[in-house]
């Protein structure tokens, strides 16, 4: 028998499938060194730089993989929306709210993965503390 108790998923699918879009393409393609690099080594990580950016981008992938799987919801969850607050103020601030149209590569976009993390940890808890319900 199956429980309703997965109120999340399309969130969390949805999360996931940014999260991994965000992070492969730039393993793939190399793009991680130049972050790495020409990025957070020049805004003062230096030398962690491209330490920091392959533990992003891995941080990323395996969130993805906890989401979809439903497990750990809560560190996958806090983690990605520690990177999204720093990426927040470390990138997207300076260009204002709107990633498209009004402006370019603002902060919308990470606010709203940010909500929805949330909303996702705020059901996770709940869900662990009512009695579900069988479906016959």
């Amino acid at each position: 028998m199956k429980y309703l108790n997965d109120r999340t998923f399309i969130l969390r699918f949805i999360i996931a499938i940014i999260l991994f879009a965000h992070s492969i393409p730039g393993i793939i393609d190399g793009s991680i060194r130049a972050f790495g690099t020409a990025y957070l080594d020049q805004a003062g990580f230096a030398p962690l730089g491209l330490i920091i950016a392959w533990s992003i981008k891995l941080s990323h992938i395996l969130c993805a993989v906890l989401l979809l799987a439903n497990r750990y919801v809560k560190f996958a969850s806090v983690v990605t929306v520690f990177i999204l607050i720093a990426g927040i103020f470390m990138v997207h601030l300076k260009d204002g709210w709107y990633v498209v149209g009004g402006g370019r590569n603002g902060i919308e976009f990470n606010l709203l993965m940010i909500v929805v993390l949330c909303y996702i940890m705020m059901e996770d808890v709940r869900g662990k503390n009512i009695v579900h319900k069988k479906i016959i």
